[in-house]
């Protein structure tokens, strides 16, 4: 905690969330408050639903009395954040995707939240728990849901609705990772900043000619078709791209 004058310790920071005093790490900086400013800026979950220091804690195993796996982030339903309330959790370490997938799946068979979040600064994973017949699977999803929304109305937004986020820079590393892990024969930065700059002109013209009431074009829905994301994008940006590229000079001048 602070001391009673108030100083900041060299090496530390007050944690977003609980307004505590923490270290200074680099997983700190780079993953746990980026996204709690995240949760609480652009998905619009309250503060007081959200849950980082002290830790929630999770079991190791089924049979376990004692609950042992500290949880980086932990949002709950309600203020009141007790195992039942949970609905997210949060690991923000500094693992390979492949690494942080499987300890978040253990965090969430070992919880009774159903959704989890895998984010190391650079990149992120969206998972969902689903539970049938006394069997455990783990679904990948586009995106959480913005506080008040259904999983189903996950990529559902309305221009009306859309909010400036206070980081671009850890979303655009974040889908520039993406990029060079699923595309394949392009890995040269150059070439996957085209690509980049190719997205960031389907949605910068979206956002402009989209009336406010209506949904916007450039979106992900949790059981939409990939073909039909493509598909939806793809015209988007052939069929509209000389005023893409118009808008886009604007901008510079």
């Amino acid at each position: 905690m602070m001391n009673v004058l108030g100083d900041l310790r060299e090496g530390y920071i007050i944690d977003y969330i609980s307004g505590i005093e923490v270290k200074a790490t680099p997983e700190e900086l780079d993953a746990v408050q980026v996204f709690s400013r995240q949760l609480v800026e652009d998905y619009g979950y309250p503060v007081n639903h959200i849950q980082t220091r002290p830790q929630y804690r999770v079991k190791a195993r089924p049979s376990d009395i004692k609950k042992e796996y500290p949880v980086d982030i932990a949002v709950f339903t309600s203020q009141d954040k007790i195992e039942d309330n949970a609905y997210i959790i949060v690991e923000c370490k500094k693992k390979n995707r492949k690494d942080g997938k499987s300890q978040l799946e253990d965090y969430l068979r070992f919880s009774r939240a159903y959704l989890g979040v895998w984010f190391n600064g650079e990149e992120r994973l969206f998972l969902q728990k689903v539970e049938k017949e006394g069997k455990v699977d783990f679904i990948e999803i586009p995106n959480i849901p913005k506080f008040g929304q259904r999983v189903e109305d996950i990529g559902k937004f309305k221009r009306k609705d859309l909010k400036p986020t206070h980081n671009l820079k850890s979303t655009f590393k974040a889908i520039r990772n993406h990029l060079a892990a699923n595309t394949i024969g392009a890995t040269r930065d150059e070439i996957l900043a085209q690509q980049l700059i190719n997205l960031i002109f389907c949605k910068i013209y979206d956002e402009k000619f989209t009336k406010p009431d209506d949904f916007v074009t450039f979106r992900a829905g949790i059981n939409e078709d990939i073909k039909d994301i493509r598909s939806r994008i793809e015209d988007l940006f052939t069929n509209r791209i000389t005023q893409v590229v118009g808008i886009y000079k604007d901008y510079c001048l």
